[in-house]
């Protein structure tokens, strides 16, 4: 096993964390003990995926109390300020409402930042364990020794352990039940081409990275067997809300009888809405897709499109991987 990365840790009063917007040609960590730099962090997505974002949140509200003299004020400043990073991933205020009813419960401001940080770690143990309990659950997904799609980062690089679909894919390999990854590139910011791709060299897997309109022709020339992606936000019907491409990937593997599964895990549900009409898709910057790297490949004035996520109809989805269990359309099990 070559894995010899982390995605972030909290040390010496500080979180340590791998700029993401670097890889895979420049692996940089990061050290702060600043909620606000943790907050641009996520917003930069230097710190991205749903369970991540959440963790980071989690450490970051907790450090906006290290030296606080007034911890209720900088509490509920730091909360509004974390909780407007990014709309779409429901981790995020899964973490900060945990924390926030933490903070609430505590009686002797002494002692609120040893108390907040334990919260804080024990929320991250907590999503190291959902990964290898998808992991294990999503074997039962495999009939067969299998050639994988997936899309966008679901890796170490995205969540508290191993990862979610990639902790799946991973562990399925080792097990003999993977031949090989085909890896969307995932535009506008490559997260399939320099994240996935990063991950899955460094655990030993054999991968290739197409274009993310190659997938019709990878499946329609009968070279993939499964498609397994993450989510950010689950509906109480079992819609689900990913990575921008991954609704057409759902429509892609219906029309070719191929099976469509998402892996999250149950902090991803989220349990006060109905269905994928509820969701709140966050848009993005338009320079995102007219530039790369910081250079400029078309006109300023072009206009775009730039929505960060899609929402896949429940109905599309074969089935949704937890660490609770495997479960099958439809997803009544939510309500």
């Amino acid at each position: 096993m070559r894995a010899n990365y982390y995605n972030l840790k909290f040390e010496s009063g500080k979180l340590n964390y791998l700029d993401q917007t670097g890889l895979p040609l420049q692996e940089n960590y990061i050290s702060t003990d600043s909620y606000e730099r943790i907050a641009e962090a996520i917003e930069r997505l230097e710190v991205r995926g749903a369970p991540l974002i959440g963790i980071s949140a989690a450490y970051a509200i907790t450090l906006s109390l290290k030296n606080s003299t007034d911890p209720k004020k900088d509490f509920y400043i730091a909360f509004d300020r974390l909780a407007s990073t990014r709309p779409t991933a429901v981790n995020l205020f899964y973490a900060l409402n945990r924390m926030k009813e933490k903070f609430e419960s505590i009686s002797d401001y002494k002692t609120v930042y040893d108390t907040m940080l334990y919260e804080a770690v024990k929320l991250h143990k907590e999503e190291d364990e959902f990964s290898k309990k998808i992991a294990y659950n999503g074997l039962r997904i495999f009939k067969k020794k299998s050639n994988v799609l997936t899309h966008c980062n679901t890796g170490a690089l995205a969540a508290g352990g191993m990862g979610t679909a990639f902790s799946v894919i991973k562990h399925a390999f080792e097990n003999n039940l993977v031949y090989h990854v085909h890896a969307d590139e995932t535009r506008p910011l490559m997260q399939g081409l320099r994240l996935t791709a990063f991950e899955l060299e460094k655990n030993g897997i054999p991968f290739s990275v197409n274009t993310d309109s190659t997938a019709a022709v990878l499946m329609q020339q009968g070279k993939i067997d499964i498609v397994i992606t993450g989510a950010d936000r689950i509906a109480l019907n079992g819609d689900s809300a990913n990575k921008i491409g991954t609704y057409s990937l759902a429509v892609l593997c219906n029309y070719h009888n191929i099976p469509f599964y998402i892996a999250a895990p149950s902090t991803t549900i989220d349990r006060k809405i109905a269905n994928g009409s509820e969701i709140d898709i966050e848009y993005r910057n338009g320079a995102e897709l007219k530039e790369i790297k910081g250079l400029k490949i078309v006109p300023d004035a072009y206009p775009t499109f730039t929505p960060a996520f899609d929402v896949t109809p429940a109905h599309l989805i074969t089935g949704i991987i937890t660490e609770e269990d495997l479960f099958l359309f439809p997803y009544n099990f939510l309500k």
